[in-house]
C-alpha cells in the first residue's frame, strides 16, 4: 500500500517468532494471529492520522537494517524485538541511532515472567515509552503514544 502524504508514517517492528502469533502458546501471547494484528494496526493508525507499516522477521540483520533506515528518515517506531529484546547488542545500536520516538511494545509482561532472562531489555534504554503486558492492545496504546508526540 502507497503511504499517504497526508499521514504521518509509522513502523510497526515485530520481530522473531511473532509471525506465528496466534499458533504459538496461545495463552501468553492471545489467539490474534500477526495477520490480525496488522490490520488493526493500519485500522487504529488511520484513526489516528497515521500511515502504519507493519513488518516482521526472524532475521536480526534485517531488523537493524529497518531501524537503520527508520533513523535515516526519521520515521516514529512501535517495536517488538521479541527475543532481540533481552540480548541483541545489534538492536541497541540500531535503536540509539532512532531521532524519531521509538515505543517498545510487549503483548506479554516480561518483567512478569518466570525467567530471569526476561527482565532485562536493550530497547528501553532508547524508547520514549514501554507498553508492556496488554496484548494485542498494546500496539494501540503504542500508535497513540506516537500520535501525540
Amino acid at each position: 500500500m502507497a503511504a499517504r502524504s497526508d499521514l504521518r508514517r509509522v513502523l510497526v517492528l515485530n520481530g522473531p517468532n511473532l509471525g506465528r502469533l496466534g499458533r504459538r502458546q496461545p495463552e501468553i501471547y492471545g489467539t490474534t494471529t500477526h495477520d490480525e494484528l496488522s490490520a488493526l494496526c493500519v485500522e487504529w493508525g488511520l484513526g489516528l492520522g497515521l500511515d502504519v507499516e507493519v513488518r516482521q522477521t526472524n532475521h536480526e540483520g534485517v531488523m537493524v537494517d529497518w531501524l537503520n533506515g527508520a533513523a535515516d528518515d526519521e520515521t516514529p517506531v512501535v517495536l517488538n524485538a521479541a527475543a532481540w529484546t533481552h540480548y541483541s547488542y545489534a538492536v541497541y545500536d540500531a535503536c540509539a541511532q532512532l531521532t524519531a520516538p521509538l515505543v517498545e511494545v510487549h503483548l506479554s509482561d516480561p518483567m512478569a515472567r518466570p525467567e530471569e532472562w526476561r527482565h532485562h531489555s536493550v530497547v528501553t534504554p532508547h524508547a520514549a515509552a514501554v507498553v508492556a503486558g496488554r496484548g494485542v492492545d498494546g500496539y494501540r496504546e503504542a500508535l497513540e503514544t506516537i500520535a501525540a508526540a
